[in-house]
């Protein structure tokens, strides 16, 4: 297993962690948790690039969060997927949700609820590698490193 963004072992002993099988999640809640997994990362490069207003950062980080951007790299990244991630992430796109984002279009909120849950499955998995690898390529391609 790759080196987790956590600690994992560290992690499940801190908060006394039960096995899951991932197979049982469904697809809304590996967006819950991709969506954090994400906004941690782009809160991260945000912080990164030294002390601003609080205010700045946020604009920023909502910038690179928003539905609108994470559909943008979902589409960017749509080749670089393997099978088994595109099913993740069709998946999550898939999924009927029983709320939309306000400042969204159905397409943009679909698409951005599969590249989360696609964040979500590889945290979950420990393919934290594959994680970041998808995120750089993707901010790479959108102007963001």
């Amino acid at each position: 297993m790759e080196e987790s963004i956590i600690n994992q072992d560290l992690m499940i002993q801190a908060l006394n962690l039960q096995e899951v099988d991932i197979r049982s999640y469904s697809p809304l809640v590996l967006a819950y948790i991709g969506d954090a997994v994400y906004e941690l990362l782009i809160r991260t490069k945000v912080i990164n690039h030294g002390s601003m207003q609080v205010n700045k950062m946020h604009k920023k980080s909502a910038e690179l969060v928003k539905a609108e951007t994470q559909a943008k790299l979902a589409k960017l990244l749509g080749e670089k997927l393997t099978e088994e991630e595109q099913v993740v992430y069709k998946r999550g796109r898939n999924a009927k949700s029983g709320t939309m984002a306000k400042h969204a279009t159905m397409i943009d909120y679909r698409m951005a609820t599969g590249f989360e849950a696609l964040m979500g499955y590889l945290y979950l998995t420990g393919q934290n590698g594959r994680l970041l690898g998808l995120v750089h390529d993707g901010l790479e391609k959108i102007g963001e490193l």
